[in-house]
C-alpha cells in the first residue's frame, strides 16, 4: 500500500445520478455544483452568468431539447472530499451510455419524483446497480409539489426493488406547505426562509419539540411529529454492510428546484458514500491503494471541442497514482504509450491535470488509440472487467446524400461508433459489405444524424431494417460455422469481431435456440473474471 495514494483515495467520492426522465436529475446535479462552489448561479458556469443552459447539458442538441443525451463528468470539492459526479442520460434511448457510466461509479444516487413514484426507467437502472451490488442512495425530489405521501413512496420503493429503505430526514409539510426538513438522527429541524432556487437557501434551526411555535403552525407540526414517531417506531436502522452490498438504501427528501434539503443531502451523502475500493481483474483483485497506476476507459467523446475535431477518452482511475506524461501499457495490444495530456473535464470545459488518484475521472486526448473498455496500467499488464454490450432494438443503414462529403461522413461515423454512440454490424459472408447501424433507442439515430450534420457538415438519409434484436453467439467454432438461422434472420459480426444474429421477433429467437442446442445466445454480451477451483482467474461470458 502506498500511504499517499491511500490518503487521496479516502478523500474521493465517485458516484452516478440515475433517474427516469423529468424526475429532476439535471436540476439536482446543478444544485450540488452550486453548494460545492463550482457555480454561483444554478444553470450558469462561473464567469458565464448569461449562459443559462445547464452545466451538465452542454451538447447543442441537449440544449435544444432540454434532455440529457450523453454522460457528463463534473468535479468539485466539499467538506474535505473531492466529489466526482457522473451525470447520466435519463432517457431510455440512451440507457446504454448510463450502464457504461455505472461501471465507473462507486455508488449511485437514485432520484425519484414524489408525484410519480418509482417509474419504469428508474426500475431498469436500479436493476443494473443491483447486478453490480452498487450502493444506492435515494433522493425523493419535488416535495414542494403535490404528490404521494412520503410513507407511500417508501413503501413503493421497498415493494418494487425488494430493498430496505432507511429515511435519513423527513419533510415538514408537502406541496405548497413544504417548509423544511427534520434530521431523523437528532430531530433537529431546518426551516428554509426563502424559495429562490438559483442561490444557496438560508434556513433557521430548531428542535422538533419547538416546531409548533414556528411559522409552520400547529397542524403541520403535529402531522410532522406523528410521521417522525411512526418512522422511528418502525425500527429500521442504517446498516453500513447492508448498504454497501446494495440491500439497503438511505432515503432523503427535498426539492432540487427550491434547494430545500439539497445541502443536507450532500453532507449526509458524503458520510455514507464509500471511497474507491479494490476491483476485480483477470489476475485477481487489484489493490486501489497500490503505487502503480491502473484504470479503464468507460466513455469516448468525439468533438468535445468542435474547433479541434478531437476525441477524449474518459478514464476511471482505479488504482495507484496517475502522473501526466507517464509511460503506461495498453494490455489489449501490449503497446507502450506515453500520456502527455490529461484533462479534468467540467461539462464542456477542460483544464490540464498533473496527477490523479483512485476514483478520479480524467480525460485522455485520444488519437484513435483507445477503445471503450480498454485497461491502461503501469507495471504488470492487467485487464479490468470489460464493458457490456446491450442488444439494440433499432437497426438502419445510414446513407451519405452528398458524395463529395463521403470522406467526412466516414470519419464522423467512425468517431461516433468509437465513442459507443451507436453499434455497427456487418455480414462477413456478403460480397459487398453493408454496415448496419444499431441502437438501443431510436433517438440515438437522431443524435448521430444531428452530430454528423453539425460537427462534420454532412447530410444523411436513413433506411430502416426490420430487425428488433441481436443475439451474440457463444460456442465451438465448428458449431458457429454450421449454425441454422431463421429465414428472416441474418448472421453478422459486430465492430469488435464478435459473431451475432440479427432477429425480427422473440419467436425467431426461440427457433434459433431450439435449432442450435450446442450454442448459447446472449442478449447482453458481458464477460466476467471468476476464480476457478484451482485458484486461477478465468474469463467467462455471462
Amino acid at each position: 500500500m502506498d500511504p499517499q495514494v491511500d490518503l487521496q483515495r479516502k478523500r474521493r467520492r465517485t458516484f452516478a445520478i440515475i433517474s427516469h426522465p423529468d424526475a429532476g436529475k439535471t436540476t439536482l446535479t446543478e444544485k450540488l455544483l452550486l453548494f460545492g462552489g463550482s457555480i454561483e448561479i444554478a444553470g450558469a458556469v462561473r464567469g458565464r452568468k448569461t449562459q443559462r443552459a445547464a452545466t451538465s447539458d452542454w451538447m447543442e442538441l441537449e440544449k435544444q431539447r432540454g434532455i440529457s443525451v450523453s454522460s457528463t463528468v463534473l468535479t468539485f470539492e466539499y467538506d474535505g472530499c473531492q466529489v466526482n459526479l457522473l451525470d447520466t442520460p435519463g432517457h431510455h434511448d440512451f440507457s446504454e451510455d448510463t450502464y457504461r457510466t455505472l461501471m465507473a461509479a462507486d455508488a449511485a444516487v437514485m432520484v425519484i419524483d414524489l408525484a410519480k413514484g418509482v417509474e419504469a426507467q428508474t426500475e431498469k437502472l436500479f436493476r443494473v446497480c443491483a447486478l453490480r451490488n452498487i450502493p444506492v442512495l435515494t433522493f425523493v425530489n419535488k416535495v414542494d409539489r403535490p404528490g404521494l405521501a412520503p410513507l407511500e413512496v417508501l413503501d413503493e420503493i421497498e415493494r418494487k426493488f425488494g430493498i430496505e429503505v432507511v429515511p435519513q430526514n423527513w419533510p415538514v409539510g408537502s406541496g405548497r406547505d413544504f417548509s423544511g426538513i427534520v434530521d431523523l438522527h437528532d430531530q433537529q429541524v431546518f426551516l428554509f426562509e426563502e424559495r429562490g432556487g438559483e442561490r444557496r437557501t438560508k434556513f433557521k434551526n430548531l428542535h422538533l419539540d419547538n416546531l409548533a411555535d414556528s411559522p409552520v403552525g400547529e397542524k403541520i407540526a403535529n402531522l410532522t411529529r406523528d410521521d417522525v414517531d411512526l418512522v422511528s417506531a418502525a425500527g429500521t436502522v442504517f446498516d453500513e454492510e447492508r448498504f454497501l452490498s446494495g440491500k439497503q438504501s438511505p432515503v432523503y427528501f427535498g426539492s432540487a428546484l427550491t434547494n430545500f434539503g439539497v445541502e443536507h443531502f450532500l453532507r449526509g451523502f458524503l458520510k455514507l458514500c464509500p471511497p474507491p475500493s479494490d476491483r476485480e481483474s483477470d489476475i485477481g483483485p487489484i489493490e486501489a491503494s497500490r503505487s502503480n497506476f491502473a484504470g479503464f476507459v468507460f466513455k469516448i467523446q468525439a468533438n468535445l471541442d468542435p474547433r479541434h475535431r478531437d476525441r477524449v477518452a474518459f478514464l476511471r482511475v482505479c488504482a495507484g497514482r496517475f502522473e501526466r506524461d507517464m509511460e503506461a501499457i495498453l494490455p489489449r495490444s501490449g503497446k507502450k504509450i506515453r500520456l502527455p495530456r490529461a484533462l479534468r473535464i467540467f461539462g464542456q470545459d477542460r483544464q490540464t491535470m498533473d496527477e490523479a488518484y483512485p476514483g478520479d475521472i480524467i480525460g485522455l486526448v485520444n488519437p484513435g488509440e483507445f477503445l471503450l473498455g480498454d485497461t491502461i496500467c503501469v507495471g504488470e499488464p492487467i485487464n479490468y472487467e470489460p464493458l457490456p454490450q446491450f442488444s439494440p432494438e433499432f437497426f438502419a443503414v445510414l446513407n451519405c446524400t452528398d458524395t463529395s462529403r463521403r470522406k467526412q461522413f466516414d470519419r464522423g461515423l467512425e468517431q461516433l461508433v468509437e465513442e459507443g454512440a451507436i453499434q455497427v454490424f456487418h455480414d462477413a459472408r456478403a460480397m459487398t459489405k453493408e454496415f448496419i447501424l444499431a441502437a438501443v433507442g431510436e433517438l440515438q439515430f437522431d443524435v448521430v444524424q444531428f452530430r454528423l450534420e453539425s460537427e462534420y457538415t454532412t447530410q444523411t438519409s436513413i433506411s430502416w431494417r426490420p430487425y428488433k434484436m441481436a443475439r451474440w453467439i457463444e460456442g465451438p467454432a465448428d458449431a458457429i460455422e454450421n449454425i441454422k438461422i431463421p429465414y428472416s434472420a441474418r448472421l453478422v459480426r459486430d465492430q469488435f469481431g464478435h459473431d451475432a444474429v440479427l432477429l425480427q421477433s422473440e419467436w425467431d429467437a426461440k427457433v434459433l435456440e431450439r435449432d442450435n442446442t450446442e450454442l448459447k445466445f446472449h442478449a447482453i454480451r458481458a464477460t466476467k473474471y471468476i476464480r476457478s477451483a484451482d485458484g486461477k482467474t478465468v474469463e467467462v461470458m455471462t
